[in-house]
């Protein structure tokens, strides 16, 4: 739900767990109590998308028992193994620090990684406000961070499972190369094709592929988007790093987001989500700004986290 500042002030003193995300000035100036939190501008609301430095976009957590905790670079690799046996994680990263990259190189290798459900987000700005930078908090310490990240841990009670989920309204052109790397890294100079090394960028030149359209990972059958950033002088920029044995094609473009995201509504609306996101790109592209798509509330993000983090998709958590 979209609050105001006083309504969040008062829903974090009425002690109950929140998960909130909102502008870096009104995170900064929240109170203690049980949320966490990250920055960001862009949400999908109740009616409509919504680009606000003046309202948060809070999710009231209904549970008993769990933990909020601060992670540096060197703790995120127990993010996992704290959380609880049946339960969920959610964590929030800044954008573009270090925390975010030995999480988005590492976390395949986490102990416990993909046994326990872990989702998230990467906490970002608004992208006309170059000055203000991407931080997470833990209401908890009274804390906000820019170079560390924040988790929760709730435990389920018996009975009940969570599990992350992944909408993604794109598919691969069929028509497009089958791409592979041997650069895990966010700046990737080559990629391989039909076995013969090329640069990435002559590539993405040569066959039009579209920024509006990220790549798409076949990993055993799911599929994992990332997104393209900027072409530069160093290499080609992505939002997430490519993995080492994974085929990837370009996706085709969608021409509809909305239709594409409401097409899965009905399927949505029977299930008890927990926690969501929608990735800023999917926002902007879409141009879904005032687009009605309920089922879809939460924060536009600069990352979402499924397990790994991935791009251009609709993460959340359900609870059966």
């Amino acid at each position: 739900m979209l609050l105001t500042f006083d309504e969040t002030v008062k829903k974090i003193n009425e002690g109950g767990l929140l998960h909130i995300s909102g502008t870096q000035t009104l995170l900064e100036k929240l109170p203690k109590g049980n949320w966490l939190g990250g920055t960001g501008e862009h949400f999908m609301g109740a009616d409509g998308g919504v680009v606000t430095k003046e309202l948060f976009f809070v999710t009231p957590m209904p549970y008993d028992t769990y933990k909020i905790q601060t992670y540096t670079t060197d703790t995120i690799k127990n993010v996992v193994i704290d959380g609880y046996e049946n339960g969920f994680t959610i964590i929030i990263l800044p954008f573009g620090t270090p925390i975010n990259a030995e999480y988005a190189l590492n976390a395949n290798n986490y102990e416990e990684m993909y046994m326990r459900p872990i989702a998230g987000w990467v906490a970002g700005r608004n992208l006309d406000n170059p000055e203000q930078i991407p931080k997470v908090g833990n209401g908890q310490e009274g804390q906000v961070y820019e170079d560390k990240g924040v988790a929760l841990h709730v435990k389920l009670p018996e009975g009940k499972v969570a599990s992350v989920n992944i909408v993604n309204i794109f598919s691969p052109d069929e028509k497009l190369p089958v791409l592979e790397f041997d650069e895990q890294n966010f700046v990737v100079q080559n990629c391989i094709v039909d076995g013969e090394k090329t640069s990435f960028a002559s590539f993405l030149k040569e066959h039009n592929a579209s920024s509006m359209a990220p790549m798409i990972g076949d990993y055993s059958g799911a599929s994992v988007n990332i997104s393209l950033q900027a072409v530069t002088d160093d290499g080609v920029q992505l939002a997430a790093p490519p993995a080492k044995g994974i085929k990837y094609r370009w996706a085709s473009p969608v021409e509809d987001y909305a239709a594409a995201f409401q097409s899965y509504a009905k399927e949505l609306e029977s299930k008890n989500i927990a926690f969501a996101c929608n990735c800023l790109y999917n926002f902007m592209y879409g141009q879904l700004e005032g687009k009605q798509i309920p089922v879809f509330a939460g924060p536009a993000t600069w990352g979402e986290i499924a397990y790994k983090l991935v791009n251009q998709t609709f993460v959340y958590i359900a609870i059966d």
